[in-house]
């Protein structure tokens, strides 16, 4: 399994993705990791960092596409930049996964436009890992990708949440949720009342009905559903957990659960492929545990029961 690893991606790349490769290949020597990007460079740190740039494929990519360029205008304008050299990469089987803590926005073109969404879905998703207070993990989608959504939107996102649980975080017949204002059938604005309809008629989904903001830590549900815009805030809230206990110097388990760090990237749901996107801000530890959980989803082969089970809700054609 070859992982595409964009080490030009992120507020502290190269030196962080560099070093978090290292650590990655530590951890599990069995790794195929081609790292794409500005090669001299990358090359050089990795000596200095005690790495042996032998034990890795490298790709060479001379532009970046920084955080602050338009995604569209600077994937189709910079053809040689470490995003878009991995999306060419990924298309054309040369590497199974791409991953990447730059962009989010030229990832999502990447995705949208080079790998393309599986046939059916209307949008990809995006989701995060919610610390549960029994010390499982929850997910909750969309938490970014999609502000305005359509209740068919929703659906397909209570369907990439529940295969996402069930088979990458290994939670069985996983509880589904979607978020509105009250639990009654009846609460919620006209996209949370129609989404509800759908997703109750969806086959194979364990749809356990509404849930508030509340209900986000505890047991209720496993996957909980949302549209990107209300997702993001509340993914913002509770990461935001995580540096006021850092700034008062409090010590807690269960809220050193919120590090990002530990996680390291999010699939994109919903696309052709294994692409994983990461925070903006990853050290090497939050890279190299990206990279372990990309061979992780990989590995599940999570695209294609995504598509499977389209196939069978009638979306796929």
């Amino acid at each position: 399994m070859r992982i595409g690893i964009d080490i030009m991606g992120g507020d502290y790349a190269p030196l962080e993705t560099i070093k978090g490769a290292i650590e990655a290949l530590s951890q599990n020597s069995s790794l195929q990791i081609v790292l794409i990007g500005k090669k001299e460079e990358g090359e050089k740190i990795m000596l200095e960092q005690g790495g042996n740039p032998a034990s890795y494929t490298w790709i060479d990519a001379h532009d970046v596409i920084e955080m602050s360029e338009h995604p569209t205008k600077a994937f189709q304008q910079k053809p040689n930049s470490s995003i878009t050299v991995g999306f060419g990469l990924l298309k054309k089987g040369m590497i199974d996964a791409f991953a990447s803590a730059g962009n989010t926005g030229a990832m999502l073109v990447g995705s949208m436009f080079s790998v393309k969404p599986i046939q059916g879905i209307l949008r990809p998703a995006i989701s995060t890992l919610v610390p549960k207070l029994n010390g499982g993990f929850g997910l909750l989608l969309d938490v970014g990708v999609n502000a305005d959504c359509k209740p068919e939107m929703m659906q397909q996102f209570a369907i990439l949440g529940s295969l996402y649980a069930e088979h990458v975080r290994g939670i069985a017949n996983p509880k589904v949720g979607l978020v509105s204002i009250g639990e009654e059938e009846e609460k919620g604005n006209a996209l949370t009342l129609e989404a509800h309809k759908l997703i109750k008629e969806t086959k194979g989904i364990n749809f356990i009905g509404n849930v508030e903001g509340r209900d986000l830590f505890n047991d209720r549900a496993d996957v909980i559903v949302c549209d990107g815009f209300t997702g993001n805030i509340m993914l913002k809230l509770a990461e935001s957990f995580y540096s006021l206990i850092k700034a008062r110097n409090i010590h807690d388990e269960y809220f050193e659960k919120f590090n990002y760090e530990s996680y390291g990237g999010t699939p994109i749901l919903g696309i052709n492929g294994t692409v994983m996107i990461a925070h903006g801000i990853s050290n090497a530890n939050a890279i190299s545990n990206m990279i372990l959980f990309t061979e992780k989803v990989c590995k599940a082969k999570l695209h294609e029961k995504i598509a499977d089970a389209l196939k069978q809700e009638g979306f796929g054609g």
